[in-house]
């Protein structure tokens, strides 16, 4: 059975199509998303707290939708769901520009919150039941790449289409990459596979039954939560930091974040495969310190590129990993659940983020916000060691128990 599982394809056309669905997906929310701040300081002449709030409301509306989206899970077709979720939120990025005030746009971001919840819940839902179990790390791991690359190259595009074409053709270029979702989708499904190919149709199904909460998901809940919180400060004022160490041309720091994202992603799914989620976590959480303390004294580009390939090689690492891991420790039955947990609290980290370093750097300045992210990691790693060294006492105190049985 498990070298069944080793020979299963991976590389199957529902599996490419989703995991391009996901890429365009997060192409859109991220190409956005790291230009709201600037624009609305600009537009609406607000404040970096009141700025954040543009990212803060999506990720709560996007954290609400997904926990509706899991219970309409069992009673309608994920499809129609997933459906739903793309036109809503292809249609609020289309109305961006529309907004005539500061509560209009939050109202959209709200919507679109509402939109992405659902639609990032459920195909992450139909590719984890396509991915052989044995090969759950390599298979999440190219399957997070999409969302990885989508936040590395997708601020640095809007960053650079905000400058030199504006908010309305960057808030077109959104909504392009969200309608091209549709034809995409569509080669999901017109061709049946065979055998655990059938599994993508049986998915889009409505679940049968309310799986049980499973609490070994909190752990990597949490590493996941102090993780987004150094993305959410990078999210919301990167391009603020920008100016005030005078470096132009700071969405570099996304392209060369990408580099090593796609170096460390397809080597740190078969480690974990391999070796567990700690072989992994450690050292990349330790990247991802380092990136943050040399971010904070940054004051020219060569400092700023040497930290985004640091970022890279930690983040890349350390999302899938955790991921996996939470797929990992439950059951088919639970993928749904799990998925809508590891991006709630993806969600939920950048949204804590945005209010926590938005009045960080209000009350101090920037450099010293990203010193609170390189804090934030050194918790991370702390934690992951002591779940590491816990885990390692109970395995030989069961080993030791086992022995005397015998």
């Amino acid at each position: 059975m498990q070298q069944d599982q080793q020979r299963a394809p991976l590389w199957t056309r529902p599996f490419i199509a989703l995991t391009t669905c996901f890429f365009l997906l997060f192409l859109s929310l991220q190409m956005l998303l790291s230009s709201f701040p600037a624009y609305v300081k600009d537009e609406f002449h607000a404040g970096n707290v009141q700025a954040s709030l543009v990212t803060t409301v999506f990720a709560l509306a996007a954290i609400v939708s997904r926990f509706a989206t899991a219970a309409l899970m069992r009673r309608v077709s994920r499809m129609t769901l997933l459906i739903a979720g793309l036109a809503i939120a292809a249609a609020t990025t289309a109305l961006y520009t529309a907004a005539g005030s500061f509560g209009a746009l939050l109202a959209l971001r709200i919507g679109y919150g509402i939109g992405f919840g659902m639609a990032s819940t459920i195909l992450p839902t139909l590719v984890s039941r396509i991915i052989p179990l044995r090969r759950m790390g390599e298979g999440i791991g190219y399957f997070g790449l999409s969302t990885s690359l989508a936040m590395s190259v997708g601020p640095s595009i809007g960053l650079n289409v905000m400058k030199h074409a504006g908010f309305a053709q960057l808030t077109m270029l959104g909504w392009v990459a969200a309608v091209l979702i549709f034809p995409v989708l569509w080669l999901a499904r017109s061709k049946r596979q065979p055998a655990d190919g059938d599994q993508l149709q049986a998915s889009a199904k409505p679940a049968a039954a309310k799986p049980g909460f499973n609490r070994k998901l909190l752990f990597p809940v949490l590493l996941n939560v102090l993780l987004s919180i150094t993305y959410s400060g990078l999210l919301s004022f990167l391009a603020l930091f920008g100016d005030y160490v005078h470096i132009e041309q700071v969405g570099l720091f996304f392209l060369f974040n990408a580099i090593t994202i796609i170096l460390v992603r397809p080597f740190s799914g078969r480690i974990f495969d391999k070796r567990g989620h700690a072989a992994v976590l450690l050292p990349a959480g330790l990247s991802v310190m380092l990136s943050m303390v040399l971010l904070s004294n940054a004051h020219a580009m060569p400092m700023l590129i040497v930290s985004a390939l640091f970022y890279g090689l930690g983040f890349g690492a350390i999302q899938p990993t955790i991921q996996a891991w939470m797929l990992r420790s439950s059951t088919p039955e639970q993928y749904g659940a799990a998925n809508g947990m590891f991006y709630n609290s993806t969600d939920f980290g950048v949204a804590l983020g945005a209010i926590i370093l938005g009045a960080v750097s209000a009350a101090t300045n920037y450099s010293v916000m990203y010193r609170y992210s390189a804090a934030c990691m050194a918790v991370f790693v702390i934690l992951g060691a002591w779940q590491y060294l816990a885990s390692a006492k109970r395995r030989k105190r069961a080993s030791a128990g086992a022995a005397v049985g015998m």
